[in-house]
């Protein structure tokens, strides 16, 4: 059973395009970011919640892909294609953030001058697994549970939920789910409204209030998005890779709600995103069709630099935020190495995708076995 090939399944080329919008807009939040005071001021001001959009997607994809085919694979194969699909760039993520660390240096970073190769490289390497750093092992001074490579934490996230998944939630009815859905949505909103930021930031901390916050951005989109796959009966929508990357970007560029006096109106606008809207968004894109080789070699561009440009941007951006509060550069100033730290982030993605994650994963799969699946499973 675990060397029998799964049948491809037609893919969702424009929830693909989608996710590459996101993790674009990801690295423009992330730039905009160093240069603000706070997140109640910060231009593309929800950009974070780009990662529980990406756990949406990501169980309408697992659900999409695997619910089907249990009765042709094991626990083992399962964890096996997820291995093959998401490590090998959290490999590459690791070392890219290492070849960088001494380069950030700074007022902003000033432990990195006393971190030893040793200990830089071990992190390094216990980075490559994904088990998360405690905050003893930190060698940034931000307490990161990956600290060369900040984004790692919601990867660790996905590989929670996607043991869940596996374990037990794949055998749940329907109803059952709902109601983990339901339940998961509660705890959402509780976290967003009496929070003391009134948002959803946070999670890449092993400490027992990251978990908290990672915890409840994970299971309510990614069962959610398991519950629509499940359910929906999709409908025809013209345009909607346009439509709906509109609607992503009005969702992360709407300025703070409530201001720092009430609070809980911005976790009430994240929370309806997350429940409400990152759902429509999913049913619109996969009720859409790519109707040119215009667009569907977009959505194909998009979907293939999504994950291996989030995973490796992060380095950059350290750099790039070390260097702007440490010179104090306004965005007027900095806007054209921003630019370049944009551009730089897509071509070191497209490269890593072309020349090391598309081979490394083919030759996986020839010693592991067949593993092809929808491909951004």
């Amino acid at each position: 059973m675990e060397n029998a090939p799964l049948p491809s399944k037609p893919h969702y080329a424009i929830l693909d395009g989608l996710r590459g919008v996101a993790a674009v807009l990801v690295v423009i939040f992330h730039l905009f970011e160093a240069h603000a005071t706070s997140h109640l001021d910060q231009i593309i001001n929800h950009g974070y919640l780009a990662v529980d959009f990406f756990f949406l997607l990501s169980g309408f994809v697992i659900g999409y892909a695997y619910d089907d085919r249990w009765q042709k694979m094991s626990i083992g194969e399962f964890f096996k294609r997820r291995l093959v699909r998401l490590q090998p760039m959290v490999v590459m993520g690791m070392i890219v953030g290492a070849a960088f660390f001494y380069f950030q240096a700074s007022k902003l970073f000033p432990m990195i001058a006393e971190v030893p190769v040793w200990k830089m490289l071990l992190v390094m390497l216990i980075g490559f697994t994904l088990l998360p750093l405690p905050p003893s092992l930190d060698i940034r001074g931000w307490q990161e549970m990956h600290p060369l490579d900040g984004p790692g934490w919601s990867l660790f996230f996905e590989y929670v939920a996607n043991i869940l998944y596996a374990l037990f939630v794949r055998k749940f009815s329907n109803t059952a789910l709902a109601v983990l859905v339901f339940l998961s949505a509660c705890f959402l909103i509780h976290l967003t409204i009496t929070g003391p930021n009134g948002d959803v930031i946070g999670g890449w901390s092993l400490t027992p209030e990251q978990l908290h916050v990672g915890f409840a951005r994970v299971l309510y989109p990614f069962f959610a998005g398991l519950l629509l796959c499940r359910t929906i009966k999709l409908t025809r929508v013209n345009n909607a890779f346009l439509y709906c990357s509109l609607l992503i970007l009005a969702v992360f560029a709407m300025p703070r709600i409530g201001g720092a006096d009430r609070l809980w109106l911005n976790g009430l606008y994240e929370s309806f995103s997350i429940i409400f809207v990152f759902p429509l968004i999913v049913f619109l894109g996969a009720s859409g069709a790519v109707k040119s080789n215009f667009s569907a070699r977009v959505c194909k561009f998009f979907g293939d630099i999504s994950y291996p440009i989030y995973i490796t941007h992060y380095p950059l951006i350290y750099t790039y935020t070390a260097w702007v509060q440490d010179n104090k550069i306004p965005i007027r100033e900095a806007f054209p190495v921003a630019l370049l730290v944009l551009a730089s982030s897509v071509a070191l993605a497209y490269a890593c995708l072309k020349l090391y994650d598309e081979p490394v994963r083919r030759w996986l799969q020839k010693k592991l076995g067949p593993a092809k699946v929808y491909q951004k499973a």
